[in-house]
């Protein structure tokens, strides 16, 4: 059974919905962690009352609310009635280049909130430590969204030979074999 744009939009645009999602929920925890880290009371034992910020929640911020962006744009172009075209940024090509940097900036964002709090299962009672497993955890989900988009566009533009047609697909009559 061929497997088709529509399908195939189909499935991209419920990823991008979801990553919609992810991202706006990141964007509450590094807005939360931002708020709790730059207005510390003085009582308070972490740093001992010093405000701060850690510089990845930052690029966390940052990334998320590049995503927000993205995945709007790109339903703006897949949704369903619309033919919406703007060169070569709404191409497979472009989709697939924005789909990388946020790759990127998002793996450094989850790798490094990581190493940095890896073991915060001694501190649950506290709602700091939740936050930040909240945040590693959805740090991970949006860097496995962009992950399974980046796949399926590259093997979708692969095996049509559609690397710089629009990202729509909506001129092609033909049904993908894959």
């Amino acid at each position: 059974m061929p497997f088709g744009i529509g399908a195939i939009n189909a499935v991209r645009t419920t990823f991008y919905v979801i990553l919609f999602m992810f991202s706006a929920v990141m964007i509450g925890l590094t807005a939360a962690r931002l708020e709790y880290t730059t207005h510390l009371p003085p009582w308070d034992p972490l740093n001992q009352g010093h405000s701060f910020y850690n510089p990845i929640v930052a690029e966390l911020l940052a990334s998320s609310c590049l995503s927000l962006l993205w995945s709007l744009f790109a339903l703006h172009i897949l949704f369903p009635g619309w033919t919406f075209e703007y060169g070569i940024l709404s191409s497979f090509f472009g989709e697939m280049l924005g789909l990388f940097c946020l790759f990127v900036l998002w793996l450094v964002g989850a790798a490094i909130s990581s190493t940095m709090w890896a073991e915060l299962g001694w501190c649950h009672e506290y709602e700091a430590c939740r936050l930040l497993t909240a945040l590693v955890a959805f740090a991970w989900l949006g860097w496995a969204m962009l992950l399974f988009l980046l796949f399926i566009s590259v093997l979708f533009a692969v095996m049509n030979r559609a690397l710089f047609w629009q990202m729509h697909g909506r001129y092609n009559p033909r049904a993908s074999t894959y």
